[in-house]
C-alpha cells in the first residue's frame, strides 16, 4: 500500500470513529401510568323498619271479654301479627278475644331488614256464677248463715283491686251480712285472703292480706260495721283447687268469708 492510500484509509477510519462517537443515543421510552378511576361510593343503607307502637289494652281480661291491639310501623314493606291475625296495614287496631293467655308478635319487614315486637294479653278463667243469697231463718247458726249466704270474690293474677264482677258480688254479700248481723248481733265474720300457688309464700301472704283488706274496705264503705269484720291472709296455704291450670288458679285467687 502506498503512502497516499494509507493516509486515505486512516482518514476514513478516523471519520468512522468520530461519527460513531457523535451518534446520539436513542431515547429510552417511559411508560405513562394509567389514570386511576375512583371506585363508586357504596349504596346508601336502607333504614330498618321502626315499630313506633304495639300495645294491647287492657293487658288482662276475663275469658269472654275482648281487648284492643294497636300498632304503628315505619319503613316496612309488609307487617304481620301472629295469633291468627296475619298480614295487616302498617298502622291500625284490631279487637281480640282469646280463650287463654296469648302473646302476639308483630313482624315488620322492609329493605332494611326485619324488626319484631311482642305483647302479651293475660286471660283469666271466668269465675263461678254467684250464688243467689237465700233467706235464712233466725234459728240458723252464724256459721250456717255465712256458709249459705256469702259467696267468694275473685281477683286477677297478682292483683288486689276489685273487678266489676267482684263489686257486684260484694253488693249482694253486703245485704247478706246485714241479715246475718241482725240475727247474730255479736257475730264476727272473717274475710280470708287467698292466692294461687305461683310466687313465694311470703309474697303471697302479703298479697292475700291486700285482697282481704280491699274487700273489708269496700264493705265498710257500703255501711257495714268495720268492728264486725276481721281480715286474715292464708296466702297459698289453703287452696280450694290443686290442679296446675288457669281455671284452678282463678278459683284460688279469692276472698272467702268464714264465721268466728
Amino acid at each position: 500500500m502506498s503512502r497516499k492510500q494509507m493516509s486515505v484509509a486512516l482518514l476514513a477510519l478516523s471519520l468512522s470513529i468520530f461519527a460513531g462517537g457523535c451518534k446520539k443515543p436513542k431515547p429510552v421510552a417511559t411508560k405513562t401510568p394509567d389514570a386511576v378511576t375512583p371506585a363508586p361510593p357504596p349504596p346508601a343503607a336502607k333504614p330498618a323498619p321502626v315499630i313506633r307502637s304495639f300495645v294491647v289494652e287492657p293487658t288482662s281480661i276475663i275469658a269472654g271479654q275482648s281487648a284492643n291491639l294497636r300498632w304503628g310501623v315505619d319503613n316496612a314493606d309488609s307487617v304481620s301479627i301472629s295469633g291468627g291475625i296475619g298480614s295487616v296495614q302498617t298502622s291500625g287496631s284490631r279487637a281480640v278475644s282469646p280463650d287463654s293467655t296469648t302473646t302476639y308478635r308483630l313482624t315488620a319487614t322492609g329493605a332494611g331488614g326485619t324488626t319484631e315486637k311482642s305483647v302479651t294479653l293475660s286471660v283469666s278463667a271466668a269465675p263461678p256464677p254467684p250464688r243467689e243469697t237465700p233467706k235464712v231463718t233466725g234459728t240458723a247458726t252464724l256459721s250456717e248463715m255465712v256458709g249459705s249466704m256469702m259467696s267468694d270474690v275473685y281477683f286477677d293474677y297478682d292483683k288486689s283491686d276489685m273487678r266489676d264482677d267482684g263489686r257486684s258480688q260484694l253488693n249482694k254479700n253486703a245485704e247478706a251480712l246485714r241479715q246475718i248481723f241482725t240475727a247474730h248481733p255479736n257475730g264476727i265474720v272473717t274475710v280470708e285472703g287467698h292466692c294461687d300457688e305461683r310466687g313465694s309464700a311470703e309474697y303471697n301472704l302479703g298479697l292475700g292480706d291486700r285482697r282481704s283488706t280491699s274487700v273489708k274496705e269496700y264493705l265498710v264503705n257500703l255501711g257495714l260495721p268495720g268492728d264486725k269484720l276481721k281480715v286474715i291472709s292464708y296466702g297459698n296455704e289453703k287452696p280450694g283447687c290443686t290442679e296446675a291450670s288457669e281455671s284452678c288458679y282463678q278459683k284460688n285467687r279469692r276472698a272467702h268469708f268464714s264465721a268466728n
